[in-house]
């Protein structure tokens, strides 16, 4: 307010700057002489007139600025939020890992990117009964502490997912075919050497079944989940615990 207030004794006296120039420019023009009344006039009008006015115009640009600034903070507020959300929108909520819709949109993304690299399909052995001795509090754990190991082995190039219940998914991009039994295998281990405490103090053991499958650039999408899907069937065949990669996908 006191800045408002300052421009307009300011704009007052350069209005009345302007009324004397213009008086004492003009008047004598006519013949005339500016004093009295009419100098008194010159003077008070100028000063009654612009500061009230200019001081009315300042307050109102004043809180027109505010109003703007407010509005383009609540709007990048809400822009923040709606990112939040919808980032959160991705994410499966217990495991932290990409839901199925996310993560199935995501891969067609690297394949139209032309983008290769391992397609993994896990599968927790036998967490059903996981479930039933332990509780389910017990395997919704399990399956939070699977989801932050597979986020551990995540690089920017890489994603992981959940599919549903205790199946998993991840691509780790740019991935050399050579190099993916060694990949897949870490993960089997890792998940291997969890260690979660029950209600009752004992220690649940958990592993894993992976099918795996390479991926060529251009891939597609559901072909490569279907084939990771078999090869995974044919890992639970094998004993579970254990790796199943075959071929590659185009």
């Amino acid at each position: 307010m006191r800045v408002v207030l300052l421009k307009a004794i300011l704009t007052g006296f350069l209005s009345l700057a302007a009324s004397l120039a213009i008086c004492f420019s003009i008047v004598p023009l006519f013949g005339g002489q500016v004093d009295g009344l009419g100098l008194m006039m010159a003077i008070i009008c100028p000063l009654t007139i612009a500061i009230p006015t200019s001081s009315f115009h300042f307050h109102q640009s004043e809180k027109l600025r505010r109003a703007e600034t407010a509005a383009a903070d609540a709007l990048l507020r809400l822009a923040k939020a709606y990112e939040e959300l919808r980032l959160q929108s991705r994410l499966d909520g217990l495991t932290n890992v990409f839901n199925r819709q996310a993560f199935q949109e995501d891969l067609a993304g690297f394949s139209k990117a032309g983008i290769s690299g391992g397609l993994l399909f896990l599968d927790l052995d036998h967490f059903k009964s996981i479930n039933d001795r332990y509780g389910h509090a017990t395997g919704d754990e399990v399956l939070r502490k699977t989801g932050q190991i597979l986020n551990a082995h995540c690089r920017p190039s890489d994603m992981a997912g959940r599919l549903g219940g205790e199946e998993f998914v991840l691509f780790f991009g740019n991935l050399a075919a050579e190099d993916m039994f060694e990949r897949c295998e870490e993960i089997r281990l890792a998940i291997a050497q969890l260690d979660v405490p029950a209600p009752s103090g004992a220690i649940v053991r958990v592993s894993t079944s992976i099918g795996a499958v390479y991926c060529e650039g251009g891939f597609d999408a559901e072909d490569c989940l279907n084939a990771a899907d078999s090869n995974l069937y044919a890992a639970k065949s094998n004993g579970r615990n254990t790796v199943a990669l075959a071929g590659s996908n185009a």
